[in-house]
């Protein structure tokens, strides 16, 4: 570290000059660790939605299968109903 000697301005000028570059960076800082939480929670979020989005997706093709098979055989006893009178 330097010594006061070795710096030309007053001392109070560089107190208050250290302090505000202190308190600048405190708040770029903090700032930042905002953003950092912000885009964690969001991306937490994201992914919850997807998985959430995917299992509805998957009981979907699941319902939809179901349904084709249904389709299917009404089909085949209408076709069987059409032949045997």
């Amino acid at each position: 570290m330097k010594n006061e000697n070795e710096y030309k301005s007053p001392r109070r000028k560089l107190v208050t000059f250290f302090e505000k570059s202190r308190d600048q960076w405190k708040e770029k800082t903090s700032e930042a660790k905002a953003k950092v939480k912000q885009l964690k929670n969001r991306v937490r979020f994201l992914e919850k939605s997807k998985e959430q989005l995917k299992n509805e997706v998957t009981s979907l093709k699941i319902e939809l299968i179901k349904a084709k098979s249904m389709k299917k055989k009404e089909e085949i006893e209408i076709d069987e109903q059409k032949k045997s009178p």
